[in-house]
């Protein structure tokens, strides 16, 4: 006897079978028992959860000699039919090969015509009809809003936004859900024990998780566990098979990525290198893994029966904390997208776990170094500078800008002084690559008279760059105000000197022409 894989062996043969989908078993077998059987059904849903056995279940219940009846018996010749595929009234097509409107004519529109050949219903089932061409929806769409009264179809699909409004509004609607850690778990549990196998609780949890919610993803990665276990399928086998690393290596992952420790990183990568784990295969079992913490850590159903295993995330969980979790989520989320840009692997997965690592270090606060005092630091009595009132201390030596006027001369003007010391301040507050803090190098405050202001800068091309746009003035008067909490009204000028205005002394000019003649006269006393 040819071998069945576990997911076509094992699938619903009665609607009592099917996990998962209560609402969807619900209102079929109700429009059985009422006798409302529309002609058009649409079954969308995630991969593998159970549409297309949903719909050949139901073409079953249809067909049934002893129906329609909302449980088909499994026993008479139809229902034989239905599940060995070999009805000539129940029809499958897959629209991912057979999408062209040549081949919608041939096997459904000309066919719905003629009248069942034994069933009591002419049922067409259609599989991912979204692959459908446009042209073939177009040829479809008329049977579809009129069809015979023995004609039904099924349509089932992935993606529902990609079926055409005029075939969805003439269907009624079913939506698949994905399967429960705890139905995936049990579905799981029934298949080993009707394989006479033996599996550990927490192997057959971790591939519930892996599979997503696809019942048939799960079975199929059961199917390879039971053949390359050799016994009992343990928790490291299917971590083996998977190709994920152990939950005890990623918490060790995770805790040295929390205290910043670059020493064990380095040292658990290179035992998952040792493992032949790749990069994508570290950060898959690590986000697995925040995933189970972080729903430990805010008391979401783990779907789990081990108690063991579940005392152990919650213990991991409060260990690590929930900001870190989901900071650490976020990040290793971020580092995934990346990876396929990477050269060097190994070395790239090091350097990036350090890196997110690096966010959960505190920064230390570091006291300047005492310096000798020299005695030209030292302020004359006629050099002190007067602060102004409304302004916050200067911060010690903040940086270049605040430290020349500190050092500069007193003007003997006490609002000068305090405007260009606060002047000053304010390019503090400016990043240091930013144009605004090329423009502004070498200015000072050149008139002060309360909150007006008029700033001397060196080069005539700057003064009209901070007057070209708004939002460049108003940066550094807001950086005023907040220093200052006042508002102030300043205003540019150059000189080429980098100096302050001055009103031009009076020069007399070389004498010529009458007045030279005149001045030569009244030296000489000629007349």
């Amino acid at each position: 006897m040819p071998h069945l894989s576990l997911y076509r062996k094992y699938r619903s043969q009665t609607f009592g079978d099917l996990i998962g989908q209560d609402h969807v078993v619900r209102t079929l077998q109700n429009s059985i028992a009422s006798g409302r059987i529309a002609h058009a059904y649409l079954f969308t849903g995630p991969r593998g959860t159970g549409k297309t056995s949903s719909a050949r279940l139901f073409a079953k219940a249809l067909v049934c000699e002893k129906g329609p009846l909302a449980e088909p018996c499994n026993e008479c010749d139809l229902c034989v039919a239905v599940t060995i595929g070999n009805c000539m009234d129940v029809y499958e097509m897959d629209a991912a090969s057979e999408s062209g409107v040549d081949q919608v004519r041939e096997a459904i529109v000309d066919v719905a015509e003629y009248k069942p050949t034994t069933a009591r219903y002419k049922i067409f089932i259609i599989d991912e009809v979204h692959d459908l061409s446009g042209k073939a929806f177009d040829a479809l769409l008329k049977t579809i809003e009129e069809p015979p009264s023995h004609v039904v179809f099924i349509l089932a699909t992935t993606e529902y936004n990609k079926v055409p409004p005029t075939i969805r509004s003439r269907c009624q609607k079913f939506e698949f859900h994905r399967g429960t850690l705890s139905d995936l778990t049990k579905r799981l549990e029934y298949v080993v024990a009707e394989e006479h196998a033996e599996a550990e609780p927490a192997a057959l949890a971790a591939i519930a998780r892996m599979a997503d919610g696809a019942y048939r993803d799960a079975l199929t990665l059961l199917e390879q566990a039971l053949v390359t276990a050799d016994g009992p399928i343990t928790l490291k086998h299917v971590y083996d098979q998977l190709g994920l690393i152990p939950e005890e290596l990623v918490d060790g992952l995770l805790t040295a990525m929390k205290e910043c420790e670059p020493q064990n990183i380095m040292r658990l990568t290179e035992e998952a290198w040792r493992l032949g784990r790749d990069p994508r295969s570290v950060l898959e079992s690590m986000e697995y893994r925040l995933g189970d913490l972080t729903r430990a850590a805010y008391g979401v159903d783990l779907g789990t029966t081990d108690a063991t295993r579940e005392a152990s995330l919650h213990e991991a969980a409060a260990r690590i904390g929930k900001d870190t979790l989901l900071a650490l989520r976020a990040s290793i989320a971020e580092a995934h997208k990346s990876i396929r840009d990477v050269s060097l692997p190994r070395l790239w997965l090091e350097a990036e776990l350090i890196r997110i690592a690096r966010q959960f270090t505190a920064p230390v606060a570091v006291a300047p170094q005492p310096r000798a005092e020299k005695a030209s630091d030292r302020p004359k009595p006629a050099e002190a500078v007067v602060a102004p009132t409304a302004a916050k201390p200067a911060p010690e030596a903040k940086t270049q800008a605040v430290a020349s006027v500190a050092e500069t001369e007193s003007t003997g003007n006490p609002e000068l002084d305090a405007a260009r010391q606060l002047w000053a301040k304010a390019l503090a507050e400016l990043p240091e690559t930013a144009p605004i803090s090329f423009k502004l190098n070498g200015s000072k405050v050149a008139r002060a008279k309360g909150t007006d202001w008029e700033v001397q800068m060196l080069r005539t091309m700057d003064a009209e760059w901070m007057t070209e746009k708004p939002q460049r003035h108003g940066h550094i008067v807001s950086i005023l105000k907040k220093l200052s909490g006042q508002e102030y009204r300043v205003t540019y000028s150059a000189n080429k000197n980098g100096e302050a205005h001055r009103q031009p002394e009076a020069v007399e000019l070389p004498a010529e022409g009458q007045r030279l003649e005149q001045l030569a006269k009244d030296i000489l006393g000629a007349s």
